[in-house]
């Protein structure tokens, strides 16, 4: 269908009335008396049973307009104009009797964090009692109503989870017990903000299909915000694209991802590693520049600063809105040239992986004591990587990931009998009792930049500081490495002279990697680096991590629950299980050759922008305890192919099934090679 322009704002189906209505609303923070403009004219509708999902990246406005929804503003907040129904009720109307009914009874929030959600002084069974007894239930009602609430989510052991603190439970559980309680008055709207950020994948595919399932039984709309496209795609109907402000983009899922008709929505689209590029096949796209500041005079199109089609036209007239086919439209001139905005060129760089091994670990184990009894959290680890060589690891949360990394790092002490060798030598087990050149050989990129780095100093101080420890390297020599790290790392002599809180997250992760570079490294542990940010951001932050190893024959160990991640940058991956290494191959072993039982899960539960995978294979149950580990295999009590008998007597060693590729399983290729028979272990029921 030739696209048409159309000015009429769209609307929803006349036989479904919105459940929620946003038209024409335009928001500002007022900054020091000025008012800063931060929505520009946001319309859109949510009908009920559906799910609308917002992307878009950091500061685009996607999360004001969700806190705008349920008028959950801060004191500067001033709504210029525009308004919001939620089944029919104006809520910039409500008196602030009418807003604390209406959020207690006809709309819902699930935060980014569920540990800032909860208060960690009371126990669960408290907490979501309050929800029950808020909406008018007794207290004795709200018990029952509060442990119907935790079995509606499919919480294990809701009595005993009641019991229990905040502290005391799994990300994943905690983020069950929020939506139980978003849930607890069976809400006409919910929104979701980041609900599944910072949880690993199969976490975030228990909490994306329990979300799937509650909406379908209370037919509430949804409102889901999220940085992870692959997310939108799974869980929404329809998607907004925003951009300063503005929606620039809305449709179909399923069109708007397969058929992106603005600039800005491709440009995310290429930023994103899919569809299983490498970093050997060429950079990922980035879009060049910043997001306009908050306040910004932005008059006709908000995206004409960092699009590669403006012109005049774009910069003198407001682009009209474009209707490319039912439901689907864009705000955009140059529809007509879209097929401009192109994905990058190949690499020509070969990535060169040495012969020499960098790091070696030798039956590397590590047991904590804890309330008077053995927590082993790594158990007799072999793992090695080369010079120039990313190895990824992944696996749940609480498999051992970041104890193997801090082990490694000597920030803990590794269990007598094990061994870490740098270049053929060994070091001793404390970073306090190695020699400077290992304290310097291996150094650590933290998942948040906010916390690893000195809000007071300027990043100059902070990499000056660095060197000089690190290197012995002073005064003008000390100046010339952080200039050179600066430019490294595409940071100006004025972000030198910032302090971190005045910078962005990417410019901020960018100072993180140059502190960890300062002293010319071995190996750079990089602890979910890329987590917290948007794809532009992620985008960038790989290719210069790419390009420094190429330049530096830096090596890389990868910790990240992104599987598109870790399949651009690794050359091998590692799969951890409870402390132990259970797959280990290459890159294309892991993605297309046979795989054990747990890693095979791990890939079917991630949810991509191409679509669903094909056979989600559900892991039953939390991780088991450490300190008491289930016998045999330790995988078997979640295993989809575990054979009764066989699997639970013994424990399997690692085996090579082919040339560098090793699995930790009793099962031959042939039985591992079988088309998976999905069923419920602890019930007759199949899954569909």
């Amino acid at each position: 269908m030739s696209p048409t322009a159309s000015l009429d704002p769209p609307v929803a189906p006349a036989n479904a009335p919105a459940a929620l209505s946003v038209r024409d609303l335009r928001l500002a923070y007022e900054v020091r008396g000025v008012p800063r403009a931060v929505l520009r004219g946001v319309s859109f509708d949510v009908a009920p049973g559906e799910a609308f999902g917002l992307v878009g990246e950091s500061g685009c406005g996607k999360s004001t307009t969700a806190f705008a929804a349920l008028r959950y503003m801060p004191e500067n907040a001033v709504v210029q104009g525009g308004e919001i129904f939620v089944d029919g009720n104006d809520v910039m109307a409500m008196s602030p009797t009418e807003l604390r009914r209406f959020r207690a009874n006809e709309a819902s929030m699930v935060y980014q964090d569920p540990v800032q959600a909860m208060n960690p002084a009371l126990r669960i069974g408290r907490q979501v009692e309050e929800c029950f007894q808020i909406i008018g239930r007794s207290k004795s009602d709200a018990r029952k109503d509060a442990l119907h609430a935790l079995e509606r989510v499919k919480i294990a052991s809701p009595a005993s989870v009641m019991d229990r603190y905040p502290h005391q439970l799994s990300g994943g559980m905690l983020q069950r017990v929020v939506v139980a309680m978003a849930l607890a008055s069976d809400p006409k709207l919910l929104v979701l903000d980041e609900p599944t950020t910072g949880l690993d994948a199969t976490v975030e595919a228990e909490v994306l299909d329990l979300v799937r399932t509650l909406r379908a039984e209370t037919n509430a709309a949804i409102l889901l915000i999220a940085h992870n496209l692959g997310v939108i795609r799974s869980m929404c109907d329809r998607v907004g694209v925003m951009y300063a402000g503005k929606i620039v983009e809305e449709g179909e899922a399923q069109s708007v991802f397969e058929d992106p008709q603005h600039p800005y929505t491709k440009g995310l689209l290429n930023a994103i590693p899919r569809q299983g590029v490498r970093k050997t096949d060429r950079a990922l796209f980035t879009i060049p520049g910043n997001l306009p500041l908050i306040g910004t005079d932005l008059p006709t199109c908000v995206y004409v600063d960092r699009c590669p089609l403006a012109d005049e036209l774009c910069r003198t007239e407001v682009p009209p809105q474009v209707q490319v086919e039912s439901g689907h439209w864009t705000l955009c001139h140059h529809v007509d040239r879209l097929n401009e905005v192109v994905e990058p060129e190949s690499n020509v760089t070969d990535f060169h992986v040495g012969d020499e091994t960098v790091i070696q670990l030798d039956a590397v184990s590590k047991t904590f004591r804890q309330r008077g009894e053995d927590v082993p959290a790594l158990v007799s680890v072999d793992l090695g990587f080369h010079e120039g060589e990313t190895l990824g690891l992944v696996g749940e949360s609480g498999s051992g990931k970041s104890t193997l990394a801090k082990t490694m790092l000597g920030i803990h002490a590794s269990d007598d009998g094990g061994k870490i060798s740098l270049r053929g030598r060994v070091m001793k087990a404390k970073a306090s009792d190695r020699i400077e050149e290992s304290t310097r050989a291996i150094s650590m990129i933290f998942q948040n930049p906010d916390s690893a780095l000195n809000r007071v100093w300027t990043v100059r101080r902070i990499l000056t500081r660095t060197v000089t420890k690190l290197t012995g390297v002073r005064g003008k020599d000390a100046d010339r490495r952080v200039e050179e790290l600066a430019e490294a790392m595409r940071l100006s002599p004025r972000h030198l002279d910032m302090r971190p809180r005045q910078l962005s997250g990417g410019l901020k992760q960018r100072v993180a990697i140059a502190r960890a570079f300062a002293g010319n490294p071995d190996v750079v542990v990089c602890d979910e680096p890329t987590s917290a940010l948007d794809v532009s951001v992620q985008a960038a932050i790989l290719n210069l991590l790419a390009t420094l190893q190429n330049a530096e024959r830096t090596s890389y160990l990868f910790i990240t629950h992104d599987i598109g991640v870790v399949r651009y940058l690794a050359d091998r991956i590692a799969v951890m299980y409870l402390g132990r290494i259970m797959e280990l191959g290459s890159t294309d072993d892991i993605f297309h050759g046979t795989n054990h039982p747990y890693t095979e899960a791990l890939l079917s539960a991630v949810p991509s922008v191409d679509g669903e995978a094909e056979n989600r294979i559900p892991l039953n149950g939390e991780i088991p305890s450490p300190a008491n580990p289930p016998s045999g295999c330790v995988f078997h009590t979640r295993c989809h192919r575990a054979i009764d008998g066989v699997c639970d007597v013994e424990e399997p060693p690692m085996r090579e099934i082919s040339l560098g590729h090793s699995i930790k399983c009793v099962l031959s290729v042939e039985e591992l090679s079988q088309p998976v028979v999905i069923r419920e272990r602890d019930q007759l029921a199949e899954l569909a």
